[in-house]
């Protein structure tokens, strides 16, 4: 097995499953025999727009908050490129929530 990532990222309930199936057709998700591997939780977010902001939820000026779902993944490196690109077009937001971090290998066989 290459180097790996995990791609977390953060979404509203209406744009989960466009965004699973997007990271998924670009390469994301595999972990040996199995597909469109993810986990992913429901929690709240909140954001604040700034006077030049426009927002997708809510309104720019005040605090909201919003419903969302942390949703992760493994991405191989090769893939990386082009697996938060396909994230940063399904996703509804003006700026998209996401973290990547490189993992290490436990050396499994």
């Amino acid at each position: 097995m290459g180097e790996t990532h995990k791609l977390v990222w953060f979404v509203p309930e209406e744009a989960l499953e466009r965004t699973r199936d997007a990271v998924f057709r670009a390469g994301a998700g595999r972990i040996g025999d199995y597909e469109r591997c993810s986990w992913s939780t429901r929690g709240e977010g909140t954001l604040f727009g700034a006077a030049a902001s426009d927002p997708t939820i809510g309104e720019r000026g005040r605090e909201e908050r919003v419903a969302e779902f942390r949703v992760e993944t493994v991405v191989p490196a090769e893939r990386m490129r082009e697996v938060v690109a396909a994230l940063l077009d399904a996703d509804p937001y003006e700026e998209v929530a996401f973290d990547l971090y490189p993992l290490v290998s436990s050396d499994r066989e």
